[in-house]
């Protein structure tokens, strides 16, 4: 009788049975989240390619396109150049301030006109002196109202005078106030109110 104890023994049918259906359920469960999460579907709904179309204003396949508002001037417009062409981006840079504007252009007088030129106008005589009197008061002399007048420089004597009247042969009382008397030169020049107790300095 042969010994068979020394032969390899051969696994089991029911064993290699049961170590495919473990791999294959091991496999199974491994791809199972992948295979139930539902796939989306290739054609969008309706609305959504509604609201697609509407973000991105284009017409869907089979929609009539409504008046295209093309503005072929400003198609035409040319590019504007850079403000600021010379700028150096790796340095610091000051715009020069402009120019300041040109001068203006000096009047030129014309030269005076000479007695005999055309158009010449003489100029009006100056006027005269002022009248050297001070007027120190009034007083009544058969009814009538005397002024009193002494000379700016205080010499001589004190000179009454009423209105018509001249005072040292040079002035004429036109008219005598309370706080002033006006008096004039014989042709009428340089009439003058003289305060009282003023006059010329």
């Amino acid at each position: 009788m042969a010994d068979n104890s020394a032969a390899p023994r051969r696994p089991s049918t029911a064993l290699l049975v049961l170590l495919v259906a473990v791999l294959g359920g091991a496999v199974v469960y491994m791809m199972w989240p992948a295979a139930a999460k539902p796939a989306a579907p290739s054609n969008p709904p309706r609305e959504q390619r509604r609201q697609a179309r509407a973000t991105t204003g284009t017409q869907g396949e089979g929609e009539a396109a409504g008046p295209l508002n093309v503005q072929l001037d400003a198609l035409k417009q040319t590019a504007k150049a850079p403000e600021d062409a010379a700028r150096n981006p790796f340095r610091f840079y000051v715009k020069p301030p402009p120019p300041p504007p040109p001068p203006p252009k000096p009047v030129v007088q014309p030269p005076p006109k000479k007695p005999g030129d055309e158009g010449y106008v003489a100029p009006p005589p100056p006027p005269p002196p002022p009248i050297p009197l001070k007027f120190i008061g009034t007083v009544e002399v058969k009814g009538r109202k005397v002024a009193i007048f002494v000379t700016t420089d205080g010499k001589g004597m004190p000179q009454y005078a009423a209105e018509g009247e001249l005072v040292l042969g040079q002035y004429r009382v036109v008219k005598i106030g309370v706080e002033s008397a006006t008096v004039e030169y014989l042709d009428g020049r340089g009439r003058q109110p003289i305060p009282m107790r003023g006059g010329q300095q």
